[in-house]
């Protein structure tokens, strides 16, 4: 996240003050990152000549940048980009559109894939995630060590955003949709700026940044990017804590019988074993779970899309090419939050499945009855794992609640029900009011 001055600071440590240790020590390290940016940039402006639009009322950036604004103007200003249809290349297309608040930030519809390019009819190549409880993701790492735990414990692919984790931070992540020519279709970073400049906040665009900003197309990007960037770091839109289970944990509500059940099968490691990947126990300090370890995963998914069978395969490519020539990532996807997905109509990287007890009979059901997920070939055989060629099979998690044939399913049919009320208890506060949901649909 970019300084914008010792008052910034301070408004950022203030709203994060409330989350998880993660976060505060994400805050901290911010403060810490800008107040080294303060002292780098001071350098960096004596030995290169700024650009004429970075006047001396504005606090220096080392990256070109200069701030004349608290966070909170900042996050109103990427609050008002999010919801801008016109920087999209048909006009009809915002970040929004694939990210409703109303849906925590995930799509508003059951479309397996969202339309965008330029035209508004393109379709995409992976679902949307959810943009909600992504400000302690870390970026990718082969090897990750997590320090809430056993830090001996090397828990492999983990991290960064994105599907495939190529994005590192919320920073780089915002630049992929605004230039991707299935989403917002902008063909240059140049079309961005332009779209901008003669947006409805292009004056508060040049209050933030500077009167002359608009001259310097790639440091007007960067600040475009800057904005969107903190919006997404706002407490109240994207980690509000505000779940029934939330409530639970800080012992002001409690769970029914069957979402208790539910509840005991998810974290039981010969059950659903669901709380491997997707802790739902509090931090060693009390910070609430965030339901992923943000690991990477592969899962066999069946194919669905517009790709062929077997070409999109995760960490290895294709929208990622850093990792093409490391097999073992190939088929590898990141695991996302669990919370809010209740109210999402589509799951899985290629959107193919459609509802959660879908998704839990997958998981049981996936290798002791493969027929019921995957096609058969000429001979008749069943083709499993029919989107991740078969060198790679080996790839493939098959550990709890993946049930091998000849043997007890490690959920039943009651189990999953259970399952997915307790599921039902992590839809926050304001996306449940959005929804009218009351209890279980």
């Amino acid at each position: 996240m970019g300084h914008a001055g010792s008052a910034a600071s301070a408004n950022i440590m203030n709203e994060m003050a409330h989350g998880s240790s993660r976060t505060r020590r994400q805050s901290r390290w911010t403060v810490v990152a800008a107040t080294l940016l303060i002292a780098l940039a001071g350098c960096v402006h004596r030995a290169t000549p700024a650009p004429a639009w970075q006047g001396a009322a504005y606090a220096p950036r080392a990256d070109g940048v200069r701030l004349a604004a608290s966070s909170a103007a900042l996050a109103a200003l990427g609050r008002a980009m999010f919801f801008d249809v016109s920087l999209s290349a048909s006009g009809r297309t915002s970040c929004a559109s694939c990210h409703d608040p109303a849906f925590a930030y995930a799509p508003p519809n059951a479309l397996p894939l969202q339309l965008g390019g330029a035209d508004g009819r393109t379709l995409g190549t992976r679902a949307a995630p959810t943009l909600r409880y992504l400000q302690t993701l870390p970026a990718y790492a082969d090897h990750h060590h997590d320090n809430d735990g056993d830090d001996s414990i090397d828990a492999g692919p983990t991290g960064g955003h994105m599907w495939d984790g190529r994005a590192p931070t919320a920073h780089d992540q915002a630049r992929l949709p605004l230039l991707s020519p299935a989403e917002m279709a902008n063909a240059t970073p140049q079309a961005v700026v332009q779209r901008i400049a003669r947006s409805v906040y292009a004056a508060d665009f040049r209050r933030v940044f500077g009167e002359l900003v608009f001259d310097d197309v790639g440091a007007a990007f960067d600040a475009a990017l800057m904005a969107l960037e903190v919006f997404q770091q706002s407490p109240r839109d994207f980690y509000p804590y505000s779940s029934r289970y939330d409530e639970f944990l800080r012992g002001r509500a409690t769970l029914t019988a069957q979402e208790q059940r539910g509840l005991d099968a998810f974290t039981d490691p010969v059950k659903g074993n669901c709380a491997s990947c997707h802790p739902s126990a509090p931090g060693n300090d009390g910070a609430f779970p965030l339901f992923t370890d943000f690991g990477h995963v592969a899962l066999g998914v069946p194919h669905h899309g517009p790709l062929p069978p077997g070409s999109d395969l995760g960490l290895c490519g294709p929208l990622r090419t850093d990792l093409a020539d490391r097999p073992e990532t190939c088929g590898r996807f990141r695991t996302p939050t669990l919370r809010n997905v209740a109210v999402r109509q589509r799951y899985f990287h290629n959107g193919s499945f459609s509802s959660l007890r879908e998704v839990l009979r997958f998981y049981v059901l996936r290798d002791s009855e493969p027929e019921r997920f995957y096609p058969r070939g000429r001979d008749g055989s069943v083709q499993r794992y029919d989107d991740l060629p078969a060198r790679h099979h080996g790839n493939v998690e098959t550990g709890a609640p993946f049930t091998q044939p000849g043997t007890p399913r490690a959920l039943s049919d009651a189990d999953i029900d259970d399952i997915v009320a307790f599921l039902h208890t992590l839809t926050d506060a304001d996306v449940a009011a959005a929804r009218g949901l009351r209890g279980l649909p």
